[in-house]
């Protein structure tokens, strides 16, 4: 059994301290706005976004790796990884970790989604290098105990358990299954209790050390910060730890779209003693790297993406049959959905998704006004504008960005791709992608009758 006072700090090495490449991806005014990358040898990547107006910083670590890389039996094994990196270092107990950051007013946390994971911190500026030591002593030092993985097998499950009594979160994860199958994107990023249960440290450690490689981390630093001050903290902590193992890797390219998944005409129903019936019907989508995302994105936002939206209004407003109605997309590397989620009494079930459908078909067929064109790409302006206010919103965008793309967009560039958006073009990707045969989930209290009828919803 490994304990926490074996681990031996390595020395940095002469090729460790080669020549590191900084470019400026962004030139913000009088400083403002500016994002820099450093690659340094090893192939770590640092970005930052320099904001001098707060007095705060967001630190996170991007890992290329998400659920989608597992095999069936390791479902679940980037998920579990994410929650045992806060269990201990060498230098650095669980305890120690939660109370650096609690001792000054900090915020700590991680996500695990389809193909990233990301570790962050976010602090008053003045206690950015805490930050920076404790985030990167957790990504490259973590010990992965026997005793550490059976305590957390418990915490998972129980948070496994607690999805699965959200229908309208576990709706989702149906759909997913729906649409791509038992395929790893299909697969849930919790994993099931078969598969935690049996997960062992072992596993667990050979998963870390395979994806946890500088080549496959993005670091990114947004806030009142100092690009060059950040680099040299940063290659500090990865050299103290030894993860510099070779000086010539180069990073990891983003995923490439090798692969297109189509599934149509699916329907898979759930029973379950709810109040509700939740319901996502759905086709595939774009990947993130099409060109045609951004009328996408408007098209969604028309549909189902606020209180003036076609499905809010024909849903909700005018006749009351559900609470909750919206549109959303999903893009991955080479694949990617498009849902639309109602949740409402398990009597009108059919009557919504009627509604839906017939509205999906007339977008389709007939495209949406200029009017509704337009309003689209003023909400989606403002909101992409707005949802970039804080530190860490800034640190989730130059990180996503570095990782999945390989690329900076200043968020004036992204303003002047949603203007640029046409009707012809929202009107010509509604075609593509409304006009596909729909999938069906459904989780409920649903009878054997309305089951049968469901099926009626995607002929």
């Amino acid at each position: 059994m490994t304990s926490r006072s074996s681990k031996v700090t390595a020395r940095p090495s002469s090729e460790a301290r080669a020549v590191a490449r900084t470019q400026t991806l962004i030139k913000g005014e009088n400083g403002i706005g500016t994002v820099r990358k450093t690659t340094l040898p090893g192939g770590l990547r640092i970005v930052t976004e320099t904001l001098p107006s707060v007095r705060s910083a967001t630190f996170g670590i991007w890992a290329h790796v998400g659920s989608r890389d597992e095999t069936p039996a390791l479902n679940g094994a980037t998920h579990y990884l994410e929650h045992l990196l806060f269990k201990g270092t060498a230098q650095r107990s669980a305890l120690d970790i939660s109370s650096a950051l609690d001792a000054v007013g900090g915020e700590m946390n991680a996500f695990t989604a389809k193909e990233y994971t990301c570790y962050y911190a976010r602090v008053l500026d003045t206690d950015l290098p805490l930050a920076i030591d404790v985030v990167c002593d957790m990504l490259t030092g973590s010990l992965i105990l026997e005793e550490d993985v059976d305590v957390e097998r418990g915490a998972i499950l129980e948070e496994i358990a607690m999805t699965e009594d959200d229908p309208g979160d576990c709706v989702h994860d149906l759909f997913a299954h729906t649409m791509f199958g038992d395929n790893a994107l299909g697969r849930p990023v919790l994993g099931t209790v078969d598969t935690v249960n049996a997960l062992t440290a072992d596993r667990i450690r050979r998963f870390y050390k395979k994806h946890y490689d500088p080549t496959h981390l993005v670091v990114a630093c947004a806030g009142n910060i100092d690009h060059d001050k950040v680099v040299r903290q940063v290659r500090a902590a990865f050299e103290r730890a030894g993860a510099f193992r070779n000086p010539d890797a180069q990073p990891i390219a983003p995923r490439d779209g090798s692969r297109t998944i189509r599934t149509s005409g699916k329907v898979e129903l759930l029973g379950r003693k709810t109040e509700q019936a939740h319901v996502v019907l759905g086709m595939p989508g774009l990947a993130r790297t099409d060109d045609r995302r951004w009328a996408m994105g408007v098209l969604n936002t028309a549909l189902g993406g606020g209180m003036s939206s076609r499905l809010f209004q024909e849903v909700r407003e005018k006749r009351g049959l559900a609470y909750s109605v919206y549109s959303y997309t999903s893009g991955f590397a080479d694949c990617g959905l498009f849902g639309v989620y109602a949740g409402c009494r398990p009597s009108q079930v059919h009557d919504v998704l009627r509604i839906c459908r017939d509205e999906l078909d007339q977008v389709a067929q007939s495209g949406l006004t200029d009017d509704e064109i337009a309003r689209a790409i003023g909400q989606l302006r403002g909101s992409t504008v707005l949802g970039l206010e804080d530190t860490g919103a800034l640190m989730n965008r130059i990180g996503k960005s570095e990782l999945c793309w390989g690329e900076q967009m200043s968020v004036d560039d992204m303003l002047a791709k949603i203007a640029a958006v046409t009707p012809d073009e929202v009107r010509s990707v509604a075609r593509d992608i409304l006009g596909q045969r729909p999938s069906l989930s459904v989780i409920g209290p649903l009878k054997d009758k309305q089951a049968a009828r469901l099926h009626d919803a995607v002929a």
